[in-house]
């Protein structure tokens, strides 16, 4: 739990950096404006099937009997859209982070903390696209799976963070050690550190709840994951155990 902190502490402080501080914007700003326009040309469409889904299933049937449910499918139907709006500009921003933009923040963070890391290129750009490709496929059919849960009580609250906490680790490790480690590394690291990944990505997951912050942790988290795993490899380069295979 020290290390976690620790990488979360040394995020926000290499956050500060003005290169870093840009990082933050354009890849929201980006994910905002296609998010935006996308609602703006199919906001409408979905609302109605939204709105035809909830009033032609039983419930809605049942309800209609009693109450004019076409105007509450309505008002549930925008709510759902606005509602659903965030977190896919996060997701979109996650996923932008981690293709493009964890490149220039892994350079500027080994040069500035980590300068005796010897790079080995274990990780390539086609595989950042594919790894961001396979955990968004994943997050996207649990989302979907775990839907009618959403609106359980109990479980409301703790899949989103769940689910985001995948997304995030299983996006931001393989670039956060891409350059430096070579594949047998990587492996290993994961294999050793998943769990600590895992509660690393929860722990961001839950600050992203936090108004107005949220919107800038993906590149909180890029970093965090980014000095996590950089020292990681550093202490298993130390280590004098032979790697598995």
């Amino acid at each position: 739990m020290n290390d976690i902190t620790r990488a979360l502490g040394r995020a926000f402080g290499s956050l500060l950096h003005p290169r870093m501080l840009f990082l933050m914007i354009w890849p929201l700003a980006v994910a905002l404006v296609l998010w935006t326009v996308l609602s703006i040309l199919f906001g409408a469409q979905t609302v109605g099937w939204l709105q035809g889904y909830l009033t032609q299933s039983a419930v809605g049937e049942w309800t209609s009997r009693w109450f004019p449910f076409d105007v509450i499918a309505a008002v549930l139907s925008w709510a759902a859209l606005l509602v659903l709006f965030v977190p896919l500009v996060l997701v979109t921003a996650t996923v932008i982070i981690g293709v493009v933009a964890m490149p220039m923040m892994v350079s500027h963070v080994a040069a500035a903390d980590y300068p005796a890391l010897e790079p080995k290129r274990g990780g390539t750009f086609a595989g950042s696209v594919w790894n961001a490709a396979i955990a968004l496929i994943v997050f996207v059919v649990f989302s979907l799976v775990s839907l009618p849960l959403w609106f359980v009580p109990l479980f409301w609250p703790v899949l989103p963070v769940l689910l985001f906490a995948y997304l995030n680790q299983r996006v931001f490790r393989y670039d956060a050690v891409g350059d430096h480690a070579s594949a047998d590394e990587m492996q290993e690291l994961f294999r050793r550190h998943g769990r600590s990944l895992y509660l690393l990505g929860i722990i961001v997951s839950l600050v992203a709840h936090v108004p107005v912050v949220g919107f800038f942790i993906p590149v909180v988290a890029g970093l965090a994951f980014i000095h996590y795993c950089l020292e990681r490899l550093g202490e298993l380069r130390r280590s004098p155990v032979v790697l598995a295979r």
